[in-house]
């Protein structure tokens, strides 16, 4: 029987004396979780790229492309101008093209925060396989879907530009607050939104009833009016509840920033504003109470 030399530049490895690995537990926090920003902040490339493929996604193999920013808004107006100006005569004492005018000023607003409550109540469920493979704040979903509506406003906006230089208007002061009232639609819509994805992830009812309410808050948001007529025909009760609406603030106000067309009514204004406030805060407590559970309900 022969016997093997032992090589003597050969080293066993004791892997008794190795340093034990570090062990992590990854739990979910329990309770009202709040925002963690600078998560959200290490995670900024990834929400680009969700709003780059979101607009990818839109406009791939269309045969107009962005020429559909232009087109929606248009029709619109024209649809609005025929029937509420000429046949229900619901314009007062405007011309066509200042009820067309301030109806496409209107729509701008309005068209930015029904694509982004409806593109941002359906992120959660349409990136399902995302949730379930890997970890990001999943904030950046309804957040990048709300984002990614701005490109159609922006587009919008200069054709707007080009209508009021064509029938000689111009813009007052009032058009500095025109970002504001742009961000106040972002964050209505966001602020919506973030109920209604938390809630789509549990109950998929909830995507039916998204079109239901971007049509009833349609009616009683003042794009095809003007508020002041609302308001002179509502008692004082009812004028404060129709301000509830966050969503009157950001139309009426846009239209005066860019027409100086409208009143800004400062008791509705700050109805408006906090309840925009209010749903943005309870939606964000809500969304970051129920993120813990998405992965496995989904």
């Amino acid at each position: 029987m022969t016997t093997m030399a032992s090589n003597p530049n050969t080293q066993e490895l004791d892997l008794t004396a190795a340093p034990p690995l570090p062990v992590h537990r990854l739990r979910p926090r329990p309770g009202w979780v709040p925002v963690n920003f600078s998560e959200l902040w290490y995670y900024r490339e990834l929400l680009t790229f969700f709003v780059k493929r979101d607009l990818m996604v839109r406009y791939k193999q269309t045969a107009l492309g962005v020429t559909w920013a232009l087109i929606q808004p248009v029709m619109t107006m024209c649809v609005f101008t025929l029937l509420f100006h000429y046949i229900l005569g619901v314009s007062g004492d405007k011309t066509a093209s200042q009820y067309a005018i301030a109806t496409f000023a209107a729509l701008l607003p309005w068209q930015l925060f029904e694509y982004a409550l409806t593109q941002s109540g359906n992120s959660l469920v349409a990136s399902e396989r995302l949730i379930t493979k890997i970890y990001f704040p999943r904030l950046i979903l309804p957040l990048s879907s709300v984002l990614s509506g701005m490109v159609d406003f922006v587009i919008g906006l200069g054709l707007l530009g080009i209508m009021m230089l064509w029938f000689g208007y111009t813009p007052g002061i009032g058009i500095l607050l025109l970002p504001v009232f742009a961000l106040l639609a972002l964050t209505t819509a966001l602020s919506i939104g973030l109920w209604l994805s938390a809630l789509n992830v549990e109950y998929r009812d909830v995507k039916h009833t998204i079109p239901f309410i971007t049509k009833f808050m349609f009616f009683i948001t003042p794009v095809t009016y003007s508020m002041n007529q609302v308001m002179d025909k509502l008692p004082e009760t009812w004028q404060t509840i129709y301000a509830l609406n966050p969503m009157c603030a950001v139309v009426e106000g846009f239209r005066w920033a860019l027409l100086g067309q409208g009143t800004i009514h400062g008791q509705s204004m700050i109805i408006s504003l906090t309840a925009t406030l209010v749903l943005l805060v309870g939606g964000l407590f809500y969304f970051r109470r129920l993120e813990k559970s998405f992965a496995d309900i989904i």
